[in-house]
């Protein structure tokens, strides 16, 4: 079928553009954000985490309150009050493409000299979707920073993360990051030779995370009886944030983010720092996370 859209009032979300090919159907908020708040394979349910009750936000002082709302947004990193929480409340303008089946996303530049934009492009027969992050530096002098895309599942999925096998000799292969609240022994962390598994559970109060430096090329997360494989280029020798990981995953009682970071450097006016991804969803009626080989030849 032809690629359709519609603009819908979804939940308390506001007015959301809503896309769809027949196989998979995103929903993106057009009055605040923008959010990738809506995202499932025909007939499943979102895999998206939606804060409808607005639990999660930041107090940014004069510039009021950063709300979550879920799904999937572009932010940068450092993270930084109020730099990275500035309110992102406000409508966003939105270009469509037909003849290219893209749709951008672009909100009102920041008073820190940053604007961020997200294009879909989706393919035309598979539950497939190009998804481009651009942050923009408008103002008139360097900044410094990396663009961080997160996507924010909903409750009881499964992330699932390749670890570096390259064999390197005297050399270390592998980056691990822990924050000050992570505890090695969390029951929701497994690490293994090839693979990290971080599983969110509604029981466990406490936040946790880690990051890495994937040089597989994907994630993945295990969520609402879907498999949602977020692809991306070559792990690059540049700077990154946190020592120089690449994938980040943070869970809580709540959600899942499965988060991709670029490189982090000074963006000249006008320069634009630039992220792209390929999610592809697949059906997982069982519900049971496949191991990590299964999931490398689904992100091929």
């Amino acid at each position: 079928m032809a690629i359709k859209y519609e603009y819908k009032e979804y939940k308390n979300f506001g007015n959301c553009l809503f896309i769809t090919n027949g196989k998979l159907t995103l929903g993106v908020t057009t009055d605040v954000g923008p959010r990738i708040i809506f995202c499932a394979l025909e007939g499943y349910e979102n895999i998206m985490f939606e804060d409808e009750t607005r639990r999660f936000g930041e107090d940014v002082g004069e510039y009021g309150k950063w709300i979550n709302y879920g799904g999937h947004r572009l932010w940068s990193s450092p993270e930084l009050v109020p730099d990275t929480y500035f309110p992102d409340n406000s409508k966003v303008t939105v270009d469509i493409d037909e003849s290219k089946n893209s749709f951008t996303f672009t909100a009102d530049p920041t008073p820190f000299g940053k604007q961020f934009s997200v294009k879909l492009e989706l393919a035309k027969t598979k539950p497939e979707v190009k998804v481009t992050h651009e942050i923009k530096n408008v103002s008139k002098k360097p900044l410094e920073f990396a663009p961080w895309s997160l996507t924010c599942t909903t409750a009881g999925g499964v992330c699932m993360v390749p670890v570096s096998t390259r064999k390197s000799g005297f050399l270390p292969n592998r980056v691990i990051s822990l924050w000050d609240y992570s505890c090695v022994n969390d029951s929701r962390f497994k690490l293994t030779n090839e693979y990290c598994r971080i599983r969110q559970d509604s029981f466990c109060k406490g936040a946790f995370k880690a990051g890495f430096n994937v040089e597989d090329k994907f994630a993945s997360v295990i969520v609402n009886k879907q498999i949602f494989i977020k692809s991306f280029g070559e792990y690059e020798w540049v700077k990154y944030p946190d020592y120089s990981c690449n994938v980040e995953v943070y869970t809580n009682d709540s959600f899942l983010e499965c988060e991709l970071l670029g490189e982090y450097k000074v963006y000249a006016p006008g320069e634009s720092a630039v992220i792209k991804e390929k999610w592809k969803l697949v059906p997982n009626d069982e519900g049971f996370a496949p191991d990590i080989e299964a999931l490398k030849k689904l992100a091929k």
